[in-house]
This record gives structure tokens, C-alpha cells and sequence, in this order.
């Protein structure tokens, strides 16, 4: 099974920014502990982070039918990214949306997801164990493609 992760803006910047809302621990963390849990449930993974919006949907675009399901944390764009939803929707790609922090306990912006009707599910405010119950739910053969 192969799986993309894509990483929408700032969250290269994980464990300099806002580390009260967002941890100590780096992007560089993050990748290697999802690459490592993978590792264990026999699935390859590709992660990708880009603060353009344009380059996220071009990445999905380009690449839906190599994978059989996407992990998407869109960041900010998750708000207000009618494009991405858009691609999303186009594409028949099984997308799962996760968030760090819990957008809805945020500011009242954070709670409006335009994306979430494209994706098979949402996970929110579990911080790295959000992309852990990501891949679990794709290793267990819910809405692979």
C-alpha cells in the first residue's frame, strides 16, 4: 500500500512555532516517526510539505494514481482553500484531513474546514498520533482505493 502525506503551510516550522499549541518536536520528528511506524504496517509512504497552495494541488494532481490514499494536513489553506477542495472532489484518491491542534477549541476561523467534504475523514487535536490513527485507518482497508 502506498501512502502521501502532504504537509500544507508553517508546518515546517513545527517545534519553533507556537510550541504550547503545536509541541517541542520538529517536522523532522514527524517524518521520521510516521516513516518508521509505516515501516511496521508494510506501507510506503511520501511525504511532502509545500507552503503553496499551488504546488499542493499540482502534487495531488499529478501523483492521485500512484497512491491508494492521502493524508492531508492543509494547515492554514484548510480555512479557505476552495481550489484544494476542488482537486480533491476531481480526483478519486481516499483523503483523510489532519490537524495537530483542535481547530475546533481555536479561534472561531480554525472551526470552518472547506475541505472536509472531499475527505473520508477528519482527525483533529491528537498531534502526531493524528497521522498514527491516519495510517492505521488506511492499514486496516477502510476506503483504500
Amino acid at each position: 500500500m502506498n501512502i502521501l502525506i502532504i504537509n500544507g503551510p508553517n508546518l515546517n516550522l513545527l517545534g519553533l512555532r507556537e510550541p504550547h499549541i503545536y509541541g517541542s518536536s520538529s517536522y523532522n520528528e514527524l517524518c521520521t516517526q510516521l516513516f518508521a511506524y509505516a515501516k511496521t504496517l508494510d506501507i510506503i509512504i511520501d511525504i511532502r510539505q509545500s507552503n503553496h497552495e499551488g504546488i499542493i494541488i499540482d502534487w495531488i494532481q499529478a501523483d492521485w494514481s500512484k497512491f491508494d490514499g492521502l493524508i492531508l494536513n492543509p494547515g492554514a489553506l484548510t480555512h479557505y482553500s476552495y481550489a484544494i477542495l476542488d482537486c480533491l472532489k476531481a480526483v478519486p484518491l481516499p483523503t483523510i484531513e489532519v490537524h495537530l491542534s483542535d481547530t475546533d477549541a481555536r479561534e472561531p476561523f480554525r472551526k470552518i474546514s472547506v475541505v472536509k467534504d472531499a475527505c473520508i475523514k477528519q482527525i483533529k487535536g491528537k498531534g502526531f498520533a493524528g497521522y498514527i490513527e491516519a495510517l492505521d485507518y488506511f492499514a486496516k482497508g477502510n476506503d483504500i482505493k
